[in-house]
């Protein structure tokens, strides 16, 4: 089954790019230790999931690239067309003249009734190539006004629009000193709305994905683009081909379908983090060998620690003790708090995959006192290596490593909101204050589901 990706505003389409260039490397890189039988399938059900076939046998993504400026989507087209080796559909992108300047409510009330029927137009276009269709994924972020504003309006005309396709919005989250000063609102404004049309939120946070560039791949200048390939890495582990089952004899053929059934078994819950191990510089990987006990140990303890990359965990946070109260602060000998989680999905590509032991994601203490951590735990494997790595390890999680960031963004947008600061901003084009209000008790009550785990 398909999936039709929907890049919005500068960040969704830049990031969008990247991606494809993932996905594209990986099928031309080394398959690692499969039959060529197994080759073959895997390359078939990337095709179906993300390509079409194009002119002269170049793969074209399946997309629709939308920006009120053209900028960067011209830049987009460019790029893809001279890889050789995949390329965008000219005719299945819009884009205008005039930005939203960064204005969540512009882009929301005003670009996106004036251009929904174009955009969904266009959208409606791309489904009728398809199949089968599993569903959306948008890729946008939520600091600025025409990815934000426009893609949350976007998402909602999808839901309505399609409402028996499954919609995952995946969602850059901005630098903590951000240079938008309005940041804080227009994030507020569109998680909440996203809340409301979204199957699931899978979440990158820039300051993550900066220190990844950082410290792991040692990138001394580091740029958006760097940025923005540390997240294509991370969505193509997750989205590419694997067995849904230890028994599996052939890929998944319902992507999103299967993502969901793993990891959103409520939709009060529906925030999802990934990271994944390990993730390196193509010099350092040269020089590197792994074995799978030592990867899914600090995979695990990432998870418990709530931290984004292998280096620097707190190995000194554990789960609690059955039977035992879980303190309300943090002890002594912990810098931080548990993570409680309610889903977990842990994806295993590269050799000897299928004799792995995942029995510490099992553990009941993990996860919250409502789940059966059996239901609560789904793993995919595939011996098929990915990127160039010979083992790899990627974990979606929906749990509480949200709480915290969420929590920031909704105190200091609540901080603005209370000396009236650049609300006229908004007014200007029909966000009125009751609206900021309701989204505000949308967000705490999601920080207090999740604080109650």
């Amino acid at each position: 089954m398909s999936v039709i990706t929907i890049q919005l505003g500068q960040c969704g389409n830049q990031v969008g790019r990247e991606v494809f260039g993932a996905l594209c490397g990986d099928l031309r890189g080394a398959h690692g230790l499969c039959s060529r039988r197994e080759e073959d399938a895997y390359r078939a059900a990337c095709g179906e999931r993300f390509f079409r076939e194009g002119e002269a046998g170049v793969p074209t993504a399946r997309a629709v690239l939308v920006d009120m400026e053209p900028k960067v989507i011209g830049q987009s087209l460019s790029m893809a067309s001279r890889s050789g080796s995949w390329t965008y559909d000219h005719k299945s992108h819009f884009c205008q003249k005039q930005g939203s300047g960064n204005n969540w409510a512009k882009g929301y009330a005003i670009h996106g009734p004036k251009h929904e029927e174009a955009i969904m137009n266009l959208v409606r276009k791309e489904v009728e190539k398809c199949d089968r269709l599993s569903g959306f994924l948008t890729v946008m972020s939520m600091a600025g006004g025409t990815g934000s504003g426009l893609g949350a309006f976007v998402t909602a005309s999808l839901r309505d629009t399609y409402p028996a396709s499954f919609l995952l919005n995946h969602v850059v989250w901005p630098y903590g000193t951000g240079e938008v000063i309005v940041q804080n609102y227009n994030s507020v404004l569109t998680l909440s709305h996203l809340y409301q049309s979204s199957d699931a939120l899978l979440i990158h946070e820039n300051d993550a994905m900066h220190k990844i560039c950082a410290q792991l791949m040692n990138i001394k200048q580091i740029s958006f683009r760097d940025v923005n390939q540390v997240i294509a890495h991370q969505l193509g582990s997750i989205f590419q081909p694997a067995y849904t089952s230890g028994g599996a004899t052939q890929y998944s053929r319902s992507p999103l379908g299967d993502f969901m059934e793993a990891l959103v078994p409520h939709p009060e819950f529906k925030m999802l983090g990934l990271r994944n191990i390990p993730q390196m510089s193509e010099n350092s990987l040269a020089y590197s060998t792994f074995v799978w006990p030592g990867l899914l140990k600090h995979l695990r303890q990432m998870l418990i620690a709530n931290a984004k990359m292998e280096e620097g965990i707190d190995w000194r946070v554990r789960p609690p003790i059955p039977g035992l109260p879980v303190p309300e602060k943090p002890s002594p000998n912990s810098r931080a708090r548990f993570n409680t989680s309610i889903a977990n999905l842990v994806t295993l590509r590269g050799k000897d995959v299928h004799g792995v032991d995942l029995g510490g994601f099992q553990e009941p203490a993990l996860y919250t006192s409502w789940r059966n951590a059996q239901d609560a735990l789904t793993v995919w494997k595939t011996p098929r290596a990915f990127n160039g790595y010979e083992k790899s390890a990627s974990l979606v999680s929906n749990s509480q490593c949200l709480v915290k960031p969420l929590d920031t963004v909704v105190g200091r947008a609540w901080k603005m909101f209370a000396s009236k600061a650049y609300i006229h901003q908004y007014t200007n084009f029909g966000i009125e204050e009751d609206d900021f209000l309701d989204c505000f008790t949308t967000l705490e009550q999601v920080i207090a589901s999740y604080a109650s785990l």
